[in-house]
């Protein structure tokens, strides 16, 4: 038997709620970080809304002693908001965007300028590859009508294939963030089946916290209660999610959330509460086939694969209907806007015999000032729409192939008469009952 040997890891992650000048009692909040990191020592803090680069550089400085190795990213208008401070050395850092974010006109919920992405530092723990990525999903807004699941889909969809294509050599893998979905909801279900992370929440030997593992709780001052409904106590959206390898075992001991309030502060750090899980490492010696975890292997039924990705393939297609609507209004709008644009010019021949008529001259250039902006508007929108069509549909074309492979695998096919990627019309397989296993988990995409 090989000898194991076993490290501790303390991760931290917290949404910050750091948009500088909007976000309430912002420098005070991040004063109090600051305080509660460097006091507990955590070995990974993943930081989630530090929008503003100067409170990063304060964390930096004060952070500089207890976690010397930082990393920020940058992305978008305003930046991605991630940000990644450790004890353990970073030997390298990628930064993903995601290709689908929302809207621009969508001000008021701001997503689209935060370029919204996925983070990943290789950091050397105790002699093992660490991959840990920070990350931060679009926002949901409204549960009953969520016109933003389509763009949040593909964005888990990305971050399930960043992941396998950038792990593979890893000893151990970390994703924490905010996700902005539930624990159920088809994107967290999506991601868990196909990378084989585990919720830290729901393997923790111990846990201390609020009900339920909840990180958006209706006790927090700074939590808009309509923003819950219809859960009135709150809803889990933020994550530490965790794999291991052949030569690394890993399990989370004890985990912790927040409650809110903070002991002898006027507020809580953030409208998130934040999470910490201690993990335990167990390296083997030797690297062994069967011991520990593999990473081509999910632990999930190919059968519950092929449902997860088929039900997210439907929902990207209705967003592809759904853009394809705005693409057509797109165009309606900058139709109009020439005709207002040559009215002035068909009607100035007949105004000049007119020369007096300054209240037409007036209206027509009334006219031709709001057909630019309908021009522009139009051509900028129709630009952005025809950029999501092409997202979407490429998102829908790789969730086809990986139903293929799977289906592949598991003895099915492809329904009868449908052509894959390659053009090709496959046989009709023998009959597979829904559920039935028929070989060894693999994850998607791990055969060509």
């Amino acid at each position: 038997m090989s000898a194991q040997r076993s490290v501790r890891l303390r991760v931290f992650s917290l949404n910050c709620w750091g948009i500088r000048y909007l976000s309430r009692s912002c420098a005070q909040r991040y004063e109090m970080i600051a305080e509660l990191l460097d006091r507990e020592q955590h070995d990974i803090a993943l930081l989630q809304e530090v929008w503003s680069e100067k409170d990063y550089l304060f964390l930096k400085r004060t952070l500089a002693t207890s976690h010397p190795f930082t990393h920020y990213f940058r992305s978008g208008v305003i930046g991605s908001g991630l940000a990644v401070f450790s004890k353990h050395r970073i030997q390298d850092a990628l930064l993903y965007r995601y290709s689908l974010n929302g809207y621009p006109y969508m001000i008021h919920h701001g997503d689209w300028f935060g370029g919204k992405a996925v983070g990943l530092v290789i950091l050397s723990v105790c002699g093992m590859r660490a991959n840990v990525y920070v990350t931060h999903l679009h926002a949901e807004y409204c549960r009953a009508e969520d016109t933003y699941l389509p763009h949040r889909t593909v964005q888990a969809w990305e971050l399930i294939n960043f992941i396998r294509h950038t792990s593979a050599d890893a000893d151990l893998v970390i994703l924490g963030g905010d996700l902005n979905m539930h624990p159920q909801d088809l994107g967290t279900r999506l991601l868990r089946a196909h990378t084989g992370l585990r919720d830290s929440y729901a393997e923790t030997d111990t846990f201390d916290g609020c009900e339920d593992g909840i990180t958006l709780i209706a006790d927090n001052p700074f939590t808009k209660k309509k923003d819950l409904l219809p859960f009135e106590k709150g809803i889990r959206i933020d994550y530490i999610l965790i794999k291991g390898s052949n030569s690394v075992c890993v399990k989370c001991e004890s985990m912790s959330t927040t409650k809110g309030a903070v002991p002898d502060k006027p507020f809580p750090y953030s409208d998130h509460e934040s999470l910490t899980s201690q993990l335990l490492l167990l390296q083997q010696s030797d690297r062994m086939d069967g011991v520990g975890e593999r990473h081509t292997d999910t632990g999930t039924p190919l059968r519950e694969l092929v449902d997860v990705v088929s039900e997210a393939r439907c929902v990207v297609k209705e967003g592809f209907r759904q853009t394809e609507r705005l693409q057509l209004m797109a165009m309606c709008l900058l139709a109009v806007g020439l005709a207002f644009l040559l009215l002035p010019v068909t009607t100035l021949p007949w105004l000049y015999p007119h020369s007096h008529c300054v209240v037409s001259y007036s209206f027509l250039g009334l006219l031709g000032a709001l057909g630019l902006a309908m021009v522009l508007s139009g051509a900028l929108l129709y630009v952005l729409f025809t950029t999501q069509l092409k997202a979407l549909r490429g998102t829908e074309a790789s969730m086809k192939l990986a139903t293929a492979n799977l289906q592949e695998r598991e003895g099915g096919c492809l329904e009868e008469g449908e052509e894959d990627e390659g053009g090709r019309v496959p046989s009709s397989p023998p009959h597979t009952a829904r559920g039935e296993a028929r070989s060894q988990p693999t994850p998607l995409g791990y055969e060509d």
